[in-house]
């Protein structure tokens, strides 16, 4: 069932076909989007596509998010705060018809993707073994200006979820999930300087490509943390969306090394997001309940375009098992699990 990619080549072949479906530990495809041709009028296609890169920075107090977007129609630029302490969270998003002004880097590994105008500027640069993130947001709260630099550490060793699917005919999604990369540097946020230091401040980036149905789906669930004995954690769960028959993005990261599942189970309430969340995988090598304890909501209504997501943070506790057989148990590990609702 879970069919792991091992050659390296192109996404996509001159007609527009996948030309491998699963998973990889590593990043292999090239993300030949120009070849994408699932429309007889060439000229739509771009408005079809979906490209974005999606950072987040867990530290102990606060989850740091910063996101890149062109989703055809629009370039979508954001970042919000979420404070665990205070239950607070303060979000801004920009909105560019046809993306102008986006630059998306072609690959997740090498390039740079960045939007800047008179009042906004983020930069993320991918290098050899580092992410580096530059963030100028002006008036973001309270009159208060956003601003971070942060240096990520990704050694060519650490594993991804790399995952390729096929959705309906001719549409596709191409997307890798980083976990618990090493973080450092500084946020300024309400006229405080957070610094971010790699001995308590993880890293993951949601780095996604593809072409959706116009309806779409999808529930995602994501941590970067620590076990008692220091040793990295990292959780990538989700369902909705595609063909999974040949590979699902469900994984967890231990130590650098995806550990691979296959089905998941998700059990919650959708009239109530703050009750327990269950998450068991089939072969029962994981099983995890989420406790949220705040509510993120992001809403976009443009009539033809509309987005809801509801995000909850909140802590995992439960229990894992390795390839090797190793019993790992979670204890109140801090991160989210949302459901997104799209027509776009």
């Amino acid at each position: 069932m879970q069919n792991k990619i091992s050659t390296p080549g192109a996404l996509l072949d001159d007609s527009g076909n996948l030309l491998q479906v699963g998973w990889s530990p590593q990043p292999l495809l090239d993300s030949n989007l120009e070849k994408a041709n699932f429309y007889q009028m060439k000229f739509l296609q771009s408005l079809r596509l979906k490209r974005w890169d999606y950072y987040g920075i867990t530290t102990p107090t606060h989850f740091f998010s910063f996101t890149i977007s062109d989703i055809g129609y629009l370039g979508m630029i954001f970042a919000y705060v979420i404070d665990f302490n205070k239950k607070t969270h303060h979000e801004e998003t920009i909105a560019l018809p046809f993306a102008s002004g986006v630059q998306i880097a072609r690959n997740s590994t090498e390039g740079i993707s960045r939007y800047a105008n008179n009042k906004v500027s983020l930069v993320f640069n991918k290098l050899s073994e580092q992410r580096v993130l530059s963030v100028s947001w002006k008036n973001f709260e309270n009159n208060q200006d956003l601003n971070a630099e942060i240096t990520i550490s990704e050694k060519p060793e650490h594993e991804s979820m790399n995952l390729v699917i096929p959705i309906e005919t001719k549409r596709f999604y191409f997307n890798r999930k980083i976990n618990c990369m090493p973080a450092s540097g500084w946020v300024e946020y309400l006229g405080q300087k957070h610094a971010i230091k790699p001995e308590n401040c993880l890293a993951n980036l949601d780095w996604g490509r593809g072409v959706w149905s116009y309806e779409s789906f999808w529930v995602w669930a994501s941590s970067s943390g620590f076990l008692s004995d220091g040793r990295h954690i990292g959780l990538n769960m989700g369902y909705g969306f595609g063909d999974t028959s040949k590979a699902t993005e469900n994984a967890f990261v231990l130590s650098d090394r995806i550990q691979k599942l296959g089905e998941i189970k998700f059990h919650y309430d959708s009239g109530n997001f703050m009750s327990p969340w269950k998450m068991i995988s089939d072969d029962e090598r994981l099983n995890l309940t989420f406790a949220p304890f705040f509510e993120r909501v992001a809403k976009t209504d443009l009539k033809v375009l509309n987005s809801e997501v509801h995000q909850m943070f909140g802590k995992y506790s439960g229990s894992l098992v390795s390839d090797e057989g190793e019993k790992i148990n979670i204890d109140n590990l801090i991160g989210f699990a949302e459901e997104h609702h799209a027509r776009w």
